[in-house]
């Protein structure tokens, strides 16, 4: 009896262990997003980028996924989020896609300066007459584009 005790005792601590271990690693592969009090994209709405023109989210309807906060404007938006947030979710955790594909660095955006194309959306930064979608829009964007994607998976979780 006591054997059988000790047995249930080390195979409830060893699928303990397990269990945490397991949930730290889902928390140590979260991506590093682009992150102002905690939000992505400066609380502007994600999903209103596809409808052509940003729009700033509201707390009233924010969802958080990946350990990152989203706002958006409506129900309706946060509903079509949730449904694919794959399909919204701004490319390299919502850094300068510009830079990412450069220098392989996470350089903060404008919220209210992006590309969509092939369905992804694209943030840049934009201040003090440096305007980086533009720069992003004159060379190989699809050579800037493949270029970013590597730098990005090497750092996308630092």
């Amino acid at each position: 009896m006591l054997l059988i005790q000790r047995t249930c005792i080390l195979k409830f601590y060893l699928l303990f262990s397990g269990l945490v271990l397991f949930t730290l690693s889902l928390h140590a592969q979260e991506i590093d997003y682009n992150l102002k009090k905690g939000i992505v994209a400066y609380g502007y709405d994600v999903v209103e980028y596809f409808n052509g023109k940003p729009k700033k989210g509201i707390e009233k309807y924010a969802l958080k996924v990946d350990g990152a906060t989203y706002h958006f404007a409506s129900e309706g938006n946060l509903v079509s989020f949730n449904n694919h947030p794959e399909k919204f979710i701004p490319q390299y955790g919502g850094w300068c896609a510009y830079a990412m594909g450069q220098t392989g660095e996470k350089v903060d955006i404008n919220p209210e300066t992006f590309e969509i194309r092939d369905g992804k959306l694209y943030l840049f930064y934009n201040a003090y007459f440096n305007n980086t979608m533009k720069a992003w829009l004159k060379e190989d964007t699809e050579e800037l584009r493949k270029k970013a994607d590597q730098n990005w998976k090497k750092i996308k979780f630092q």
